[in-house]
C-alpha cells in the first residue's frame, strides 16, 4: 500500500478536539522538562501531569479517533497492514524500547 498518496477524512470537531489535546500535552510537557532542568520539577511531577490530565485517555481518544476512520475509508487488508506497522513501535516497559536512564540522545 501505497500511503505517502492516500487521503483520509475525519470530521473536523474531531480533528480540533484531537489537535487541542496534542498541544496541550506538548506544551505542557515542553515545560515540565523546563522545569526539570531547573530543579523545580522530578518525575513525580511528570506523573502527576500524566494522571491529573487524563494523558492515557486522552491519546487513546485521539488513536480511536484515527482508526475509526482508516476503518471506515480503507480495505481490511491496508487495515491490517497498518496495524501490523503500530505493533512495530516502541513501547515503554518492554525489552526492546530504550529505558529513559539510557537514552542520552535528549
Amino acid at each position: 500500500m501505497d500511503m505517502s498518496s492516500r487521503e483520509i477524512r475525519m470530521p473536523l470537531s474531531e480533528v480540533v478536539a484531537v489537535l487541542q489535546d496534542l498541544n496541550e500535552f506538548v506544551v505542557s510537557l515542553d515545560r515540565l522538562g523546563s522545569r526539570q532542568a531547573s530543579g523545580t520539577a522530578d518525575e513525580y511531577t511528570v506523573g502527576r501531569f500524566i494522571a491529573d490530565w487524563d494523558v492515557a485517555r486522552k491519546l487513546a481518544r485521539a488513536r480511536r479517533v484515527i482508526s475509526v476512520a482508516l476503518d471506515a475509508q480503507l480495505s481490511e487488508e491496508d487495515n491490517a497492514e497498518i496495524d501490523a506497522l503500530c505493533d512495530q513501535g516502541r513501547f515503554y516497559g518492554t525489552h526492546s524500547a530504550i529505558s529513559p536512564s539510557s537514552d542520552q540522545s535528549s
